[in-house]
């Protein structure tokens, strides 16, 4: 069943867990996603990019993910734009069915340039205002995260714009966002930090701050990805030339739950899981040809990595729990809190 996030991230608060948001570009994706919130019972946040719209072309994007509500009607899904750069980046995508979309109002519309504060409240509220007019959930970002991805992204290190918790408490007061994206050390991409992050370059203290502040905002932490040693190590082991990095350890992400976070944003970790199953396979039968004996392994690989991501989050067993709520309720609901 399609739903608003909203309705995921309400039931995430209220039994305290996360829900893994999990970018897409092509179909096998989507299919790994599926399975393994069906073997666990999980709630699915599926999200794409503007690059991954640009890639897949919003129709054929739409069509998988509306396959994948059909064909797992017990399963509750919110589909959700990540990072959109611009008010009609948002509009396009609710009028393509998405039921949830993210104003990134911390970087001008170029997705490089950190944006000033009146800007971004700006833009969001007035993504707020048309959204929530569908009953589209709406997720905003205060803050910067370092590093680039589908180029979108300030660069440089995950500390340059760290989140200020009075900031971020003023900004909710003014745009209404359903969803808060924090920054707190983190970085878009498989290199996030050249050794084990402590808080010196993790900042979760600002997560509990701005929960302290905001106990009844659902905070997103972006650039979340584990960069698993073992996949990393595959890649290089069948051709890859990746440097070492580290990503954003379970048990943080877990810390981060129980202060508020309720949606995690996981992309690389999969990224790496396709990658290493494609290069083995290459490697070990160089005669194959037939992209189903590549992309069934990858497929596999990336259906193992959330699954243990769905399960380490808490949202393991909780998708026959969740409600079927339409857009048009959470239109009234809306009208209400004005």
């Amino acid at each position: 069943m399609l739903v608003p996030m909203r309705i995921l991230l309400d039931h995430a608060a209220e039994n305290n867990y996360g829900v893994a948001a999990l970018n897409v570009n092509n179909m096998e994706q989507i299919q790994a996603i599926m399975e393994a919130a069906k073997e666990t019972n999980s709630p699915v946040i599926i999200q794409a990019s503007r690059g991954a719209r640009k890639y897949t072309n919003d129709a054929y994007l739409r069509h998988l993910m509306l396959a994948a509500v059909e064909l797992y009607p017990e399963i509750p899904v919110a589909m959700h734009l990540d990072h959109g750069n611009a008010p009609d980046t948002c509009f396009s995508a609710i009028q393509q069915g998405f039921t949830s979309v993210m104003m990134d109002g911390s970087l001008a519309a170029d997705g490089k340039t950190p944006a000033t504060y009146d800007e971004n409240v700006a833009v969001t509220k007035q993504v707020v205002d048309v959204a929530h007019a569908f009953g589209v959930t709406v997720e905003g970002e205060i803050g910067v995260l370092g590093g680039i991805e589908d180029g979108h992204g300030a660069g440089g290190s995950g500390l340059d714009h760290v989140t200020d918790p009075a900031e971020a408490e003023r900004f909710v007061a003014a745009t209404g966002v359903d969803a808060l994206a924090v920054a707190i050390g983190t970085s878009h991409g498989a290199y996030k930090f050249d050794k084990k992050p402590t808080g010196d370059v993790l900042k979760m203290s600002i997560i509990e701050e701005i929960h302290r502040r905001l106990p009844n905002t659902h905070l997103v932490m972006h650039g979340s990805s584990s960069v698993p040693r073992e996949l990393v190590d595959l890649v290089n082991k069948y051709g890859g030339k990746m440097k070492e990095s580290y990503g954003v350890p379970l048990e943080e992400i877990q810390r981060g739950i129980k202060h508020g976070v309720r949606k995690v944003n996981v992309d690389t970790d999969n990224r790496l899981a396709i990658t290493s199953a494609i290069r083995k396979v290459f490697a070990e039968t160089p005669d194959k040809f037939d992209p189903r004996d590549y992309m069934a392994p990858a497929r596999e690989s990336m259906k193992a990595v959330c699954k243990e991501r769905m399960t380490a989050f808490g949202q393991a067993g909780n998708a026959s729990k969740i409600k079927s709520v339409s857009l048009a309720t959470m239109v009234s609901f809306y009208a209400k809190k004005k």
